[in-house]
């Protein structure tokens, strides 16, 4: 196993797992937005949950759901002809749950944030829902939707409890810079463990600093 292996595979998945969950955040605060009907606040509680549950029992949830014995986990082992747990596409759903409350809370709060006059506004000139969405809330809310993907990514970049439940640990298929730090400590290997940490702390120091430019 390379230095470079953890590190490699952790970017490829919080970059799937980044624009997967940015898409769905973006959906489900514009359709929110637009809609009021009773039980929205518990919608919304659930979407906020993983953010206060520990990861652990995220990444049960999601095994419970994704595994092979489960009809989701069978569905999607019949259409792709292996299962997602223990893959690292396993990795990719754990950083997308995770992630989500940062992503969908920073999208909520710029889509409020731009006045319901300038969209009333255009719809009255003819404008749809896509083209209002896209020519006006949008573009007034960008500083928050591009937050929202740095917060995103940075979170997938860290995720580890879930991860390590339903993608597991394997060196070059499944293991990413959290678990391997964590494998690096447990097994005496210090040095790897600083340099790997070393890796992480620049990677979110070097995204936070960017959200907060964005603000």
């Amino acid at each position: 196993m390379s230095f470079w292996s953890p590190i490699l595979l952790s970017l490829q998945i919080t970059l799937v797992s980044s624009v997967i969950v940015m898409v769905i955040g973006i959906c489900a605060a514009w359709t929110l937005k637009r809609r009021s009907f009773r039980g929205k606040v518990l919608v919304e509680t659930a979407f906020m949950l993983p953010l206060v549950l520990p990861p652990t029992v995220v990444g049960f949830l999601l095994l419970i759901i994704l595994g092979r014995r489960s009809v989701v986990g069978q569905w999607i082992e019949a259409l792709f002809g292996q299962p997602v747990i223990f893959h690292w596409w396993g990795g990719v759903i754990a950083a997308v749950v995770v992630s989500f409350p940062l992503v969908y809370q920073s999208l909520k709060v710029g889509f409020d944030g731009v006045e319901a006059e300038l969209e009333q506004a255009a719809r009255a000139e003819g404008a749809n829902e896509w083209q209002v969405f896209r020519h006006i809330t949008l573009p007034l809310a960008r500083r928050s939707v591009v937050a929202a993907y740095i917060l995103g990514f940075a979170r997938g970049l860290g995720e580890f409890g879930a991860t390590l439940m339903v993608a597991g640990n394997i060196p070059g298929v499944t293991q990413t810079v959290p678990t391997a730090i964590y494998f690096a400590v447990d097994g005496g290997n210090l040095t790897l463990a600083w340099a790997w940490s070393g890796c992480t702390i620049a990677m979110s120091f070097l995204l936070l600093f960017l959200a907060n430019q964005r603000r």
